[in-house]
């Protein structure tokens, strides 16, 4: 197995890629952290898990809060002794024109992809740096290159995640510590199906034309990225032997970004 005995915590773990990487992760013998806003809904997570076998515990966090970061990876040291991976997946999307988005949307879509980045990265570091080892990876978007109309705080957050990314290779590696970013296309999570009636009333089209003409036109094969594509490139970065891929970003998207 891949992540044999390696504590694995996933933020944004309930549902969506997090709750699917959690999955895989422990497929590949990896003991899994369910760390999630939504705390009953990390529970029963972490439940279903242990049901087939696994490793798993939960963990109520908001990762824009600090103290709930530094405590939530403290009960996880306590109870594993030790934290190997680190998958930042926690995040939301919010869709609206740059002249009318408030400040405190703003502000609030660059504190849970960036702030929470940063915060549950910090909190990690020690006990990896102690171990000589450890894997960060960063929940990015093809957004982290590309740009659409209406997503603006996304956009920047995405794209400030590959520079923490870059940073943190660089600052982690005499310790052993990689870090990466997984770049998705449009995978239909709950996030995106909420974003098709959005971007309809938006932009003027019917859902259909949204999924078709905006989500997918540049894909190869006019499919979604599924969420066990994403979950197979996490499994491939934690388990990765050694920093020949370390700062390095990862466009999971069906061909509709290529580097």
């Amino acid at each position: 197995m891949k992540l044999q005995e390696q504590v694995c915590m996933v933020t944004g773990g309930a549902s969506g890629i997090g709750r699917v990487i959690a999955s895989t992760m422990a497929r590949e013998g990896g003991k899994v952290v369910i760390a999630d806003l939504d705390g009953a809904a990390a529970q029963r997570a972490a439940d279903e898990l242990r049901r087939d076998g696994a490793a798993a515990i939960a963990i109520a966090m908001d990762v824009t809060d600090e103290d709930q970061v530094e405590s939530g990876v403290a009960e996880v040291l306590r109870h594993w002794g030790r934290l190997d991976v680190l998958v930042s997946n926690a995040g939301y999307q919010h869709v609206q024109a740059l002249e009318q988005l408030p400040f405190a949307e703003w502000k609030k879509m660059l504190a849970v992809h960036l702030d929470g980045a940063f915060l549950t990265t910090r909190a990690c570091l020690p006990s990896m740096y102690q171990a000589g080892r450890g894997s960060i990876i960063y929940m990015g978007s093809v957004h982290a290159k590309e740009a659409s109309v209406l997503k603006a705080p996304y956009v920047a957050a995405k794209h400030g995640l590959i520079g923490l990314a870059r940073a943190m290779a660089k600052e982690g590696a005499p310790h052993g510590v990689r870090a990466n970013v997984i770049c998705p296309g449009y995978v239909r999570t709950d996030l995106v199906e909420r974003q098709i009636p959005q971007q309809a009333r938006a932009l003027g089209l019917t859902e259909e034309q949204v999924i078709r003409d905006v989500m997918l036109r540049n894909t190869v094969d006019g499919e979604f990225t599924s969420m066990q594509e994403v979950a197979e490139v996490a499994l491939w970065f934690a388990s990765f032997p050694g920093n020949a891929l370390t700062g390095q970003s990862l466009v999971v998207s069906h061909g509709w970004c290529m580097q």
